[in-house]
């Protein structure tokens, strides 16, 4: 589930701002942010299709690959519904969804039912900070009773570097609690950690990744906005994925899913995995995770289609 696209400004900010290293953003939020001003990488751009390895080549394990429900939400409220919707889903070959938006009038029990009857497993979902420990607990039994490995916060933002600590604090309090439910708690990127200035230089993305307990939390990495905040950041601008395996490499949280989502060239807008311009293959080689969630908040053509597209692409998909 993502939040607020904000492409439009991407090459005017990057033109202003390309001189400094992809590099420098990842730096520890303490370790001298002021100084920020290192040369441009100069890497060539990546090209609009997939770059494969010598053979043998990989591919993503079918059982691996899944969908954010986020990507369907106009045919979950209006025609077909959301129970012929996921009943799609499963038809269209996809093992797991990612659970966004409620549970549409079942209890958790009851929704469990519905997907096993159906042959699909809600595996992961997008679940907000809980204001209080009773909710935290009901968050997490659901999460249980609907078989899910993962729990991820799917959106955070603030100017405020107050903000980032605290939320940063009560993500790796719920995430102590949550693996003692059996379960991965993760934080969900947009572009905008990588873009907002908190003073001296420091992002969202470095207070983050400095002060998240590696041994509690994990990254959802959403491959789309890792660019989009690489480019209208500046420092990804002569290489997005580069820049994307940097931020994966770099951070000192395990990065055990992917939102793959695909980014048109022209206007930087989401794109159906395959039409646009990121190297997914390029990025799969440098860093494997475990679940590989098709999402795209604006499909190109219909939601069900998004998801067919979805999945083919990552079943046919070579790296």
């Amino acid at each position: 589930m993502c939040y607020g696209f904000d492409g439009d400004r991407a090459l005017a900010q990057s033109v202003a701002t390309r001189g400094t290293s992809r590099r420098g953003l990842l730096r520890g939020m303490f370790a001298g942010a002021a100084g920020v001003g290192l040369a441009a990488s100069g890497l060539a751009g990546s090209p609009a299709h997939a770059t494969l390895s010598p053979k043998p080549w990989k591919r993503v394990p079918p059982g691996m690959i899944s969908i954010q429900l986020w990507t369907v939400r106009d045919a979950l409220w209006g025609s077909p519904g959301f129970d012929d919707t996921l009943r799609a889903i499963a038809d269209t070959g996809y093992p797991r969804v990612e659970q966004a938006l409620g549970y549409f009038g079942r209890s958790a029990a009851e929704l469990r039912a519905f997907y096993d009857g159906i042959g699909i497993e809600a595996t992961s979902s997008h679940d907000g900070i809980s204001p209080d420990a009773a909710a935290l607990q009901q968050k997490l039994e659901n999460a249980v009773t609907l078989g899910q490995k993962y729990i991820n916060v799917p959106y955070l933002n603030s100017r405020s570097l107050s903000d980032w600590q605290r939320w940063a604090e009560q993500m790796n309090t719920e995430a102590a609690v949550a693996r003692g439910y059996g379960l991965r708690y993760g934080y969900h990127n947009h572009a905008h950690e990588f873009t907002i200035d908190l003073g001296n230089g420091v992002t969202p993305w470095e207070v983050l990744t400095s002060e998240l307990d590696p041994s509690l939390v994990h990254l959802q990495a959403d491959l789309y906005w890792v660019v989009q905040g690489g480019i209208e950041s500046g420092l990804g601008v002569a290489d997005p994925e580069g820049f994307a395996i940097d931020v994966i490499r770099e951070a000192p949280q395990e990065v055990l899913q992917y939102h793959v989502k695909d980014r048109h060239a022209s206007n930087g807008d989401m794109a159906d995995l395959g039409t646009g311009m990121i190297d997914f293959a390029r990025i799969f080689r440098a860093h494997a995770v475990r679940e590989y969630i098709v999402e795209n908040d604006t499909p190109d053509v219909t939601p069900l289609e998004t998801a067919k597209v979805g999945y083919n692409y990552l079943r046919s998909l070579r790296f």
